[in-house]
């Protein structure tokens, strides 16, 4: 579970912000801010993983605030939430070190995609520190050489596309359509659909498994597996 600070001077603005992350799946709020004493109380309190911070706020301006918070706690990620639009203003907060800036006003799927976006990516990398990594994991993590997918088939959801991918993640060696379909809780044709898409996109890599009688078996894994 990643634990998330909302930090926002405006009281249902917070709880709108609240309710978005508390409604992914993976995301709890665990705390929320409303000034800059506030929110260096609750990340000492906390630590929380993730910090969604707006820069104006009352007593402080969050770009000075970010570097305090982790003074006070290094681990801590930070997706700024805010109505600035200046390039000096998000030229500084990237140089801060920040995930993401999201202007406001942006739409409830504005904000998911930027969570899912730090849930897939950032949190893959917690864990092992000795791991060592090749340069799509970097690539990944910058987010460059990303192309955008094509089209879903039809009848095919971007939730459960997530699942596929995510159970291929856990199992950590190449799953069939069958093992898949299992762990998804569907059918094997329907697991095989997203599967495939998944293998044209270049996400997992097929690998054939001969023996017995009849068409090898196709064993999807993640590329970088």
């Amino acid at each position: 579970m990643i634990n998330v600070l909302v930090i926002d001077d405006d009281f249902m603005v917070a709880k709108v912000h609240s309710g978005f992350v508390n409604s992914e799946t993976g995301f709890t709020v665990v705390g929320v801010a409303h000034t800059a004493e506030q929110a260096m109380h609750s990340v000492a309190a906390l630590e929380p993983d993730l910090a969604l911070l707006d820069i104006y706020l009352p007593d402080a301006n969050g770009l000075d605030l970010l570097q305090k918070l982790r003074d006070i706690h290094p681990e801590l990620d930070v997706i700024v939430i805010s109505a600035a639009r200046e390039m000096e203003t998000v030229r500084r907060a990237l140089r801060g070190g920040i995930i993401h800036y999201l202007m406001k006003p942006f739409s409830r799927e504005d904000l998911r995609e930027t969570l899912v976006h730090y849930q897939k990516t950032y949190r893959d990398f917690d864990g092992n520190t000795e791991q060592e990594l090749d340069q799509s994991d970097v690539n990944r993590l910058l987010g460059v050489g990303n192309q955008q997918r094509k089209p879903l088939p039809k009848g095919c959801s971007v939730e459960t596309l997530e699942l596929v991918e995510q159970i291929l993640r856990d199992s950590g060696q190449p799953l069939s359509a069958s093992e898949t379909a299992q762990k998804l809780g569907t059918s094997r044709v329907s697991a095989r659909r997203y599967l495939e898409y998944l293998a044209e996109e270049a996400v997992v890599q097929v690998n054939l498994k001969y023996g017995g009688v009849g068409r090898p078996e196709r064993l999807y894994g993640m590329a970088n597996i």
